[in-house]
């Protein structure tokens, strides 16, 4: 990943990174992230799992959510979620690993519209998320 250390959406995702504690105590990993894309992972622990012993339905989206904003945030500008909706498909537990890629689909200047692929480390699916994000005219300071 050293190449991509001089980009600014990855600048942008550490700014980020740095300022989001939530993101931090998941233990969430950047993969990969260029403009419009990002790819992140964490590692699920006993305190991410349910009453069933499978991951936590919020955790998933979390993941999720976290890849979204970071994907929306390489292009230089704020970007607030409007509309976020989730499917899942496989449970996943302790000990696995959870990976979520996040695309721009279509992008005007308001508005964003993403998918989000969350699988596991076998590259199964678990689940799907549909977002849409609100652009701010603020830009990021990096």
């Amino acid at each position: 990943m050293a190449d991509l250390k001089d980009t600014r959406p990855y600048k942008i995702v550490a700014h980020m990174m740095e300022n989001d504690a939530f993101s931090r105590w998941m233990g969430i990993q950047l993969l990969d992230v260029r403009e419009g894309y990002c790819k992140i992972s964490c590692k699920v622990t006993e305190e991410m799992l349910n009453g069933f012993y499978v991951t936590h339905g919020g955790i998933v989206f979390s993941l999720a959510d976290s890849a979204l904003a970071f994907s929306a945030a390489t292009y230089g500008r704020v970007s607030l979620a409007i509309e976020n909706s989730i499917s899942y498909t496989k449970k996943s537990s302790s000990g696995n690993t959870l990976i979520a890629a996040s695309s721009c689909i279509n992008l005007s200047h308001k508005t964003g519209l993403f998918e989000v692929k969350v699988t596991d480390e076998n590259e199964e699916l678990l689940a799907l998320m549909k977002a849409t994000v609100y652009r701010k005219s603020e830009e990021f300071p990096v």
